[in-house]
């Protein structure tokens, strides 16, 4: 299933999750471990501060595996799913792991592209700005 994420960065936590996005090491350990930092990748900053993607996900929870995770540097804010749970390939069982490939969310992606900025540049424009002060 692909979900849509908001979350916002814990303020302390912001030099640390940038450190993790650029040494790889984003949810080192995870099965779901190179998805990480293609979400942050592209991830957007929207205007009300959360930053938002769209994830996919095979837990029988919405980020059952990934939540532990994304909670060491964000705040989830909402989770939900990112189209009709009945036309997911993976979801109904016509197709096991559709989702890897599914272009079923991109429009949702496109949409998200447009919003707000880039996630990953904002990120890395605040860490050194802190760093400055």
């Amino acid at each position: 299933m692909r979900y849509l994420v908001r979350a916002r960065v814990k303020q302390e936590c912001r030099q640390a999750l940038l450190k993790a996005i650029e040494n790889q090491t984003l949810g080192e350990g995870s099965v779901a471990e190179g998805e990480y930092l293609r979400n942050m990748k592209d991830a957007r900053l929207c205007p009300d501060e959360t930053a938002r993607w769209v994830e996919v996900c095979y837990c029988p929870l919405p980020l059952q595996e990934e939540r532990p995770y994304w909670e060491q540097y964000f705040d989830l804010t909402r989770v939900q799913d990112a189209h009709d749970r009945r036309r997911c390939r993976d979801q109904n069982g016509s197709e096991p792991w559709a989702c890897g490939d599914c272009d079923c969310t991109s429009r949702l992606e496109q949409k998200l592209n447009t919003t707000g900025k880039s996630f990953l540049e904002s990120l890395r424009s605040e860490v050194a700005a802190a760093r400055r002060d």
